[in-house]
C-alpha cells in the first residue's frame, strides 16, 4: 500500500521521534539530543541517541538508524503500513484513501514543485533585467548587498499582466498547472487568467526540504495590499510554513538561538548580520502549528517584535498562544526593540552588538505574562487587586500541563506577593504589637492578607528634583565608565579607525568627557591615525589633552589593564566590546529610570511602584558588573596594574 509523501512528512512533522521512542526507552536530555540505553542490545552505558531536529533515532551498540516508522517496525515488527496507521492516530490524522486518482494527485504535487521553480527563476531573471531597475533600486535603498539577494532568490515581478504566463507557456506548462500552483488569477468571472503577482518585490518560500512552495510580494508604490502571499496550494499552506525555515533549522544546530521576527526583510537582515536562525511568519500572527515547528527546532525560541503597540499586541497574541501548549523545558522568551525600530532599522542603526544585547535580554514568558497583567492595571483598593489574582487564576487555567502549571502558580504568587508588600511596609508606622492582633497586611495563618493601602510614592515636584540634582552631579563628576572608553581610543588609535561611528553614537553625561569624544572624532576624521603620538598631538592642537588628564584621574583603582599601549589587541578589543555594551545599557535603564519616577509621581499606583523598582533592581546588576569592568582592566579577569 502506497501512502502519498506529503502525508508521511505531515506525520514527521506532528509527531517527533522522541515522543514515538520514549514510550518504550527511557530518555534523559543531553544538550540537543535525547539519550537513552539501546532497545535493541543490553547495554548499562547509553548509546542510544534522538535528534528531534534532524528527525532519526541513532543507535551506536547495534548501528541501527532510522526514523519514526523505522523504529516501530524495528521494535514491535510491524510492517510499514501498519507504522503509518499507528503513529497516524498520535497525529490525529485520518488515513488518506489511496486509490489511482490519489497517487495521481501525488505526481501532480511533483510537477508543481517545477512549475514553481521556473516561476521563481523567472523572477530572479526579472529582477536584474532592464525592468527590474526599480525593484532592485528598493532593495539597495534597504541596504541588501547582491550577495543577500542571491543568497534568498530575490526577484522581480514585472507590472505586465501576463508576463509569467507567458514565460511559463513558453516552456509548455499548461494553464491548468499554473493556476493550481497559485501564480495566476482565475474564476467563472475571469475570462483570461491573469498573473496574481505584478509589479512586486518577489521573496520565494521554501518548506523544510529547501524547496520553493510559494512566494510573498512585496508591492513598489501605492499598489494594495502591501504584502501578497501565494494562496493555498497543495505545495503552500501558510500556516506549516515558516520563511527561512530550513537555514535556521540548521543554524540552530551549531549553536544559534532561534529568533522569530514579524516580517521578510527583518529576517533576511538578520540572517546577513550573522543571525542565521532567524525565522518569520508568513505576513499574519503566530499559529498553533508554527509554535509546533518553532519547538521542533529548539526549546526556548526568541520572539522578536517591532518596538511599538503593534510588535506588543503580537507579543502578547503569542502568550495567548502559547500558554495551553506549555511543556516542562518548552516555552517562549521575548526580547523587546528600542520603540519605534524593528530589527533591520536597529542592526543598521547601531550594528549587530545592538541586536545582540536586545536577545541577550530577552525576558521570559512567564515575566511577559506578568508585565501585561499589570502594566495598566490600578490597584489602589482590596477589590481591584482581588481582581488581580482572579484573572491570573483564570490565566493558570489555561496550562494543561499540570507540572508547568504548579510552577507558574508559585511564580505568580511570589509576584504578587512582591508587588503588594512594599505597600504595607511603605505606608504603615510603627505599631506596638498586641497579642492575638496581627500587624496591618500581615498573612493570615490561611495565607490571606487584610487590607493593602497604596504606596507612598515621589510627587512629581520632588521627582524632577531628584532628576535635576542627579543631572548636576552626573555634569561635574566623571563616570569611570566613560573615562574607561575614551583613554581606550586614546591608547589605541586603531579603535578610533574602526569602531568610529560606535563612539560618536555613544552619549555621555559628563561635560568634559563628551568633549573630549568630540575632540577624538574630529582627530579620527582628520587623518587615519596609528599611534598614541599623533593623536596626542591633534588633542594638544585642539586643547583637549587637559581633558585626557582629567579622564585619568577618574579611574582612582588603577582598573587601566586593557588600556595599556602594549596590551594584546584581542584583549583591548574584547574590553572594548564589554565596557560599550555596559554604556549603552546602563544609559537605557537610566532613562528607563526617570520615566519610572515620572510615571510613578504623576500615578501613584502599585504597578508604577513595581516598574520602579524593577528598574532599580536591573539597575543594581549593571552597577555590580560595571565595578566589576572597572577593578579589573582586561576581561579575562587578571587584575589591574599600574602603568
Amino acid at each position: 500500500m502506497r501512502f502519498p509523501q506529503s502525508f508521511l512528512d505531515e506525520i514527521r512533522a506532528r509527531v517527533p521521534v522522541s515522543e514515538v521512542v520514549r514510550r518504550r526507552v527511557a530518555l534523559k536530555k543531553a544538550g540537543r539530543e535525547w539519550k537513552g540505553l539501546s532497545p535493541f542490545n543490553p547495554e548499562k552505558t547509553p548509546s542510544f541517541t534522538v535528534n528531534d531536529q534532524k528527525g532519526f533515532y541513532h543507535c551506536f551498540s547495534s548501528g541501527k538508524h532510522g526514523d519514526q516508522f523505522r523504529f516501530l517496525m524495528e521494535t514491535e515488527g510491524l510492517s510499514f503500513p501498519e507504522a503509518v496507521e499507528r503513529l497516524a492516530g498520535m497525529a490525529g490524522l485520518p488515513l488518506p484513501q489511496v486509490s489511482p486518482e490519489e497517487e495521481k494527485r501525488e505526481e501532480r504535487r511533483k510537477t508543481l514543485y517545477e512549475v514553481i521553480e521556473l516561476a521563481a527563476k523567472f523572477f530572479e531573471e526579472s529582477l536584474q533585467a532592464r525592468t527590474g531597475a526599480r525593484a532592485r533600486g528598493y532593495l539597495a535603498d534597504r541596504g541588501l548587498a547582491p550577495e543577500t539577494i542571491a543568497r534568498f532568490r530575490l526577484g522581480y515581478a514585472p507590472a505586465e499582466r501576463f508576463a509569467l504566463k507567458e514565460y511559463l507557456g513558453a516552456r509548455k506548462i499548461p494553464v491548468e498547472d499554473m493556476i493550481e500552483a497559485g501564480l495566476l488569477i482565475a474564476g467563472d468571472d475571469i475570462p483570461v487568467p491573469f498573473d496574481r503577482f505584478r509589479e512586486r518585490v518577489m521573496f520565494p518560500i521554501h518548506d523544510f526540504k529547501s524547496r520553493v512552495v510559494g512566494f510573498g510580494g512585496r508591492a513598489l508604490g501605492d499598489n494594495e495590499p502591501k504584502y501578497l502571499n501565494s494562496p493555498e496550494t497543495p505545495l503552500f499552506h501558510k500556516g506549516w510554513l515558516l520563511y527561512n525555515g530550513a537555514p535556521a533549522r540548521a543554524a540552530t544546530q551549531k549553536g544559534q538561538p532561534l529568533v522569530v521576527v514579524e516580517g521578510y526583510m527583518d529576517a533576511i537582515a538578520m540572517a546577513a548580520a550573522g543571525f542565521e536562525a532567524t525565522v518569520a511568519p508568513l505576513g499574519t500572527a503566530l499559529t498553533e502549528d508554527q509554535l509546533g515547528l518553532l519547538w521542533r527546532m529548539a526549546p526556548e525560541p526568541i520572539l522578536c517584535f517591532d518596538g511599538d503597540k503593534a510588535g506588543a499586541r503580537a507579543a502578547f497574541r503569542a502568550v495567548d498562544l502559547a500558554l495551553p501548549l506549555l511543556a516542562p523545558g518548552k516555552s517562549l522568551r521575548f526580547a523587546t526593540l528600542p520603540e519605534g525600530q524593528d530589527p533591520d532599522d536597529l542592526i543598521k542603526r547601531a550594528g549587530a552588538d545592538a541586536m545582540n544585547e536586545v536577545l541577550g535580554s530577552a525576558r521570559p514568558l512567564a515575566e511577559m505574562l506578568w508585565l501585561r497583567e499589570t502594566a495598566e492595571a490600578r490597584l489602589d483598593t482590596p477589590e481591584r487587586r482581588a481582581a488581580l489574582e482572579q484573572r491570573l487564576g483564570e490565566i493558570l487555567r489555561t496550562i494543561a500541563d499540570e507540572t508547568v502549571r504548579r510552577h507558574y502558580r508559585d511564580d505568580l504568587q511570589a509576584r504578587l506577593a512582591r508587588l503588594f508588600a512594599p505597600a504595607a511596609s511603605a505606608t504603615m508606622p510603627s505599631r506596638t504589637f498586641m497579642p492575638g492582633r496581627r500587624p496591618f497586611g500581615e498573612r493570615s495563618e490561611r495565607g490571606g492578607r487584610r487590607g493593602l493601602p497604596p504606596p507612598v510614592a515621589l510627587t512629581p515636584r520632588s521627582s524632577q528634583f531628584a532628576n535635576r540634582s542627579v543631572a548636576h552631579r552626573a555634569q561635574s563628576v566623571v563616570p569611570p565608565r566613560e573615562a574607561l572608553i575614551l583613554l581606550a581610543a586614546i591608547n589605541h588609535p586603531w579603535l578610533l579607525a574602526e569602531h568610529a561611528e560606535e563612539l560618536a553614537e555613544l552619549d555621555f553625561v559628563n561635560r568634559d568627557a563628551e568633549n573630549l569624544r568630540r575632540a577624538l572624532l574630529d582627530a579620527a576624521a582628520a587623518e587615519a591615525i596609528s599611534d598614541p603620538k599623533t593623536l596626542q598631538a591633534h588633542l594638544e592642537r585642539a586643547r583637549a589633552a587637559e581633558l585626557a588628564t582629567r579622564m585619568e584621574r577618574a579611574i582612582s583603582h588603577g582598573g587601566d589593564w586593557a588600556m595599556r599601549p602594549d596590551a594584546a589587541r584581542e584583549d583591548v578589543l574584547a574590553f572594548w566590546r564589554q565596557i560599550v555594551s555596559l554604556h549603552r545599557r546602563k544609559r537605557t535603564l537610566s532613562r528607563e529610570l526617570k520615566e519610572a519616577e515620572r510615571a510613578l509621581g504623576a500615578e501613584p499606583t502599585e504597578a508604577n511602584f513595581a516598574r520602579l523598582k524593577d528598574v532599580q533592581e536591573r539597575l543594581t546588576v549593571l552597577d555590580g558588573t560595571e565595578a566589576l569592568i572597572e577593578g579589573f582592566g582586561a576581561p579575562s579577569g587578571r587584575p589591574a596594574r599600574s602603568v
